[in-house]
């Protein structure tokens, strides 16, 4: 089954990428890389790929089974091509996967430095995805490892737990287990994947309630939030970068992260050191806006100069 979508002109923008997508509404391009980067887990996400035609494919298991999206963008707008059990879910949600539901409009800049990138970046939009245990899984996954490990535990869980992409999909592009397999796998198996205890047993706890926890993709993020950290070993962090992608949240922004706040403190004024208390002050001018602001921040590329080498990635597997 095929659908397709293009969409209205609307007063959104969306978070920044390598495609833009020309307008006929005055209002700015569409980004497609800042709009839906955010949902990819690393350069070889299984879920996630970018073709040569500049088509961006994503694989998702929705409420109605998995189903795969083509986005693409052309001279007049951006087209949409969906397959699978999923894809008549896929079509009623691609105006607010590519920022439909996002309001540009009501992000006042009151600094120079948001004010430069805001304007550089016109096709930043915030996206929405509907679906929650998509994005927390991976976001688990992360929690107090790098970057590079938690995209390997992420990518080896798909391939090995996971199913082709239905449709006429790129090679090995897979959707992610069901709830019912993620509950399921044993602790071997996480073992090979580099995923330590703690957060294994989080993702099989979560897993085992996942529909009341895609049910917080329909609330007001502050509430949806509250859901998921009724789960042991759900937080703050993980649940605003759950909830950042999920809800389409442009006030929620990430706390307990080892870099943001250093990162907004030096680029907002000049403290390497600033906290999230710190961090969160210096974001009260943009309430209801502080997740684009970040976001905003992190694309200005003013980040404080390295001091330490980085952190080498931990492997559990030899243990």
């Amino acid at each position: 089954m095929a659908g397709r979508f293009v969409p209205r002109p609307t007063r959104t923008t969306t978070r920044g990428g390598d495609t833009d997508v020309p307008r006929d509404d005055g209002l700015g391009p569409l980004d497609l890389g800042l709009t839906l980067g955010p949902l990819r887990r690393g350069p070889y996400d299984p879920t996630f790929r970018v073709t040569d035609d500049g088509s961006v494919w994503r694989a998702s298991r929705t409420p109605e089974g998995p189903g795969t999206v083509r986005v693409r963008a052309h001279a007049d707008g951006v087209t949409a091509d969906t397959y699978g059990p999923g894809a008549g879910w896929l079509d009623a949600r691609l105006p607010a996967l590519l920022g439909a539901e996002d309001d540009p409009a009501a992000f006042v800049p009151r600094h120079k430095l948001l004010l430069a990138t805001h304007r550089r970046r016109p096709g930043l939009r915030l996206t929405r995805t509907c679906l929650v245990l998509e994005s927390l899984i991976p976001s688990v996954l992360e929690q107090k490892v790098t970057t590079t490990e938690a995209y390997g535990s992420w990518r080896d869980l798909v391939r090995r737990f996971g199913e082709p992409a239905p449709g006429p999909a790129p090679e090995g592009l897979h959707v992610m287990p069901d709830a019912r397999a993620w509950a399921r796998i044993p602790s071997w198996e996480w073992h090979r994947a580099n995923v330590d205890d703690k957060r294994a047993a989080t993702i099989v706890r979560a897993a085992r309630v996942a529909p009341r926890l895609e049910e917080a993709a329909l609330m007001e993020p502050p509430e949806a939030r509250r859901r998921l950290e009724l789960i042991p070993g759900i937080g703050p962090w993980t649940s605003a970068e759950t909830i950042q992608r999920s809800n389409g949240a442009p006030d929620e922004v990430t706390t307990g992260d080892l870099h943001l706040p250093g990162i907004v403190g030096w680029a907002l004024a000049g403290d390497r050191t600033a906290d999230d208390a710190a961090m969160l002050e210096l974001l009260a001018p943009y309430a209801g806006q502080r997740h684009r602001a970040a976001r905003l921040i992190l694309l200005s590329g003013r980040t404080p100069p390295r001091r330490a080498p980085r952190l080498s990635p931990g492997d559990i597997r030899a243990l």
